[in-house]
């Protein structure tokens, strides 16, 4: 009888967003088929690498192969399932690395992984492709700051925020002149570059998607209906303060057309694995937010909400992204 391929499941990371890595991290666990394969829990942070079972560390990551030993034998990984939300697992580090010792992974690419990581990158990129989009300006930490000239540029309120990062850490909602400075230097705490946007007001809607080969998965789109003054960390995170629509309650040609625009995004970034694409919705328009290449996968998160609204298992997902990187 052949062995097992062993599969590692990666949380963590060096961001912010570590918690929320660990619970994706669990669920997608929780969802590999154990009659395929042998699953194995690995979290990072820092120089930390460490494989964990039951919440206990029983063995080191050995950095030079990414193997590890255990009762005297030793373990190497056939793929890599990464769940980092953040540095190094959004940002193409980890997949360089991944790459150098040719273990495949459920991202998408080192370049794409960098480019989508980099609002300002991606914005750009995007929009020579004529993806609507708020304007937008970028200040890096040290740059003087104008803050009336901003507001006569972009109008106010404006969105302030980290120009790498996620979980809508470091972002504010700035209505005041006074308050542009204040809100730079927050996001300047995430991130070395600060994104300042032209505030849209709309609804906000988002929609996950992957292509396997010639197949190509589109899930349905989620409206987000928010108690709060944005779709903020409080609202992902914490019950009952957001309320979130799946499938959202859009008139059909503009729910294709949220699908449809996603599966362009996806292809313009070359994207691969799963991937959420954000939006504002105003005046029958989707203006694009941003690309999430590691989109949260914990039990409330939007992609597993999508996926069981198509009648789908979140282990028949994880299984053929699982084969498609084997095969």
């Amino acid at each position: 009888m052949s062995k097992k391929p062993n599969i590692a499941v990666i949380a963590g990371g060096d961001s912010s967003e570590f918690i929320v890595s660990v619970k994706s991290g669990a669920n997608v666990f929780s969802a590999v088929d154990t009659t395929k394969y042998t699953r194995w829990l690995v979290h990072m942070k820092g120089e930390e690498w460490g494989v964990f079972q039951n919440d206990e560390k029983i063995a080191v990551i050995d950095k030079s192969d990414f193997s590890f030993r255990l009762n005297g034998e030793k373990i190497t990984f056939a793929f890599a399932y990464i769940t980092i939300h953040g540095t190094p697992g959004e940002d193409g580090i980890l997949q360089a690395y991944f790459d150098l010792l040719k273990i495949p992974y459920s991202t998408c690419s080192v370049q794409t992984s960098s480019l989508t990581f980099n609002k300002w990158f991606c914005n750009n990129y995007l929009r020579s492709f004529g993806v609507k989009m708020a304007k937008s300006v970028k200040i890096s930490k040290g740059e003087k700051i104008d803050s009336s000239e901003i507001a006569k540029n972009l109008g106010l309120p404006v969105f302030i925020k980290p120009n790498a990062g996620g979980s809508s850490f470091g972002i504010t909602k700035v209505k005041k002149v006074d308050e542009i400075e204040p809100a730079i230097n927050k996001a300047w705490e995430e991130s070395n570059d600060a994104l300042i946007e032209q505030f849209i007001d709309g609804s906000e809607f988002t929609c996950g998607l992957v292509k396997i080969g010639d197949d190509k998965i589109i899930f349905p789109v989620t409206e987000i209906v928010t108690k709060n003054e944005f779709f903020d960390f409080e609202a992902k995170y914490i019950p009952g303060v957001a309320e979130e629509i799946t499938p959202a309650r859009l008139p059909k040609d503009l729910f294709e057309k949220c699908q449809n625009i996603s599966s362009e995004i996806y292809d313009f970034c070359e994207c691969e694995g799963i991937v959420r694409v954000d939006y504002i919705l105003k005046d029958n328009e989707f203006y694009f937010l941003e690309v999430n290449t590691t989109p949260g996968m914990t039990e409330t998160s939007f992609i597993p909400q999508q996926i069981a609204a198509m009648g789908l298992t979140l282990k028949e997902m994880i299984t053929r992204i699982i084969d498609n990187g084997l095969n």
